[in-house]
């Protein structure tokens, strides 16, 4: 190609995430299993669309498939597009409040709830920005700071 090289748009992949969000204010992250791309980083949980689906249902899946909980209402909250180096991924992150049922770490991850600033480490960087927006939310003084 004349002037250089040409660069391959990778095409995103959907992705739902649940911020599950406890009475105390609370919000849930889970750790990424051992064998899976950044296992031991921390992330909100949630998981691909598969074909045909929309955010909510696979994100009604996924927690349910990962964390044995099912899911109220899933409140769209904002869209992110992460470049990783194994993949591009579109992550439609979820407000949930309400849930049944008792968590199970059924992909042997952990799991922990947090508040800002947060506790565990390392955490993915996709899940960076959303430490953000709930401190721009939360009047959180130290936004940009992901640990004490």
């Amino acid at each position: 190609m004349p002037g250089g090289t040409t660069v391959t748009e990778r095409q995103p992949v959907d992705v739902a995430v649940g911020v599950l969000i406890d009475a105390d204010g609370r919000f849930l992250l889970t750790s990424r299993p051992e064998g899976k791309v950044y296992a031991g980083y921390w992330e909100f949980p949630g998981g691909k669309l598969e074909a045909g689906e929309t955010v909510e249902q696979a994100l009604r899946r996924e927690l349910h498939e990962e964390l044995g909980i099912t899911i109220g209402a899933a409140t769209p909250w904002k869209v992110e597009l992460v470049d990783y180096p194994h993949a591009r991924v579109r992550l439609h992150f979820c407000k949930v409040f309400d849930w049944t049922g008792a968590f199970e770490m059924r992909e042997r991850q952990a799991m922990a709830w947090q508040t800002l600033p947060v506790q565990v480490a390392p955490v993915l960087p996709g899940t960076v920005p959303v430490l953000a927006w709930f401190a721009a939310e939360r009047g959180f003084a130290g936004a940009t700071h992901l640990q004490s």
